[in-house]
């Protein structure tokens, strides 16, 4: 139990990290008050989670801790419920609509296609 315990706190730790990289990046000189950090970050471990669960249904590509590490511990840090929610919120209190939509649907939509792309990239190549 501590074993996997570390395992996936290792790839939280990583997972955050990159996170904090992608928004810093990704919002770098933009003039918007639309989360493009989170919804990219979003979308790339969407895309990921699904690259690792395709390797996962080829059974010997992927060890179990591999998963752990891969799926629950980096795309976990990585990837923001928490932020989602805050970011929705404040677009329905300043009345930022269009915003919220576009922040919903868009993540949702492109969160799971990214899922599906991801799938489909790993049974093309294997």
């Amino acid at each position: 139990m501590l074993r996997n315990i570390l395992i996936v706190g290792t790839g939280g730790f990583i997972g955050s990290a990159m996170r904090y990289l992608v928004q810093v990046f990704v919002e770098k000189g933009l003039a918007t008050t639309f989360p493009w950090g989170t919804f990219v970050a979003n979308v790339a471990g969407s895309f990921i989670i699904g690259v690792v669960f395709a390797f996962a249904e080829k059974g010997n590509l992927m060890s179990s801790e591999w998963r752990m590490f891969l799926a629950v511990g980096v795309c976990g840090g990585f990837t923001t419920f928490s932020s989602f929610a805050y970011n929705n919120f404040t677009m329905l209190k300043e009345h930022s609509f269009g915003q919220l939509i576009w922040n919903l649907g868009g993540s949702l939509f492109f969160g799971i296609l990214a899922v599906y792309l991801g799938i489909i990239l790993i049974r093309a190549i294997f």
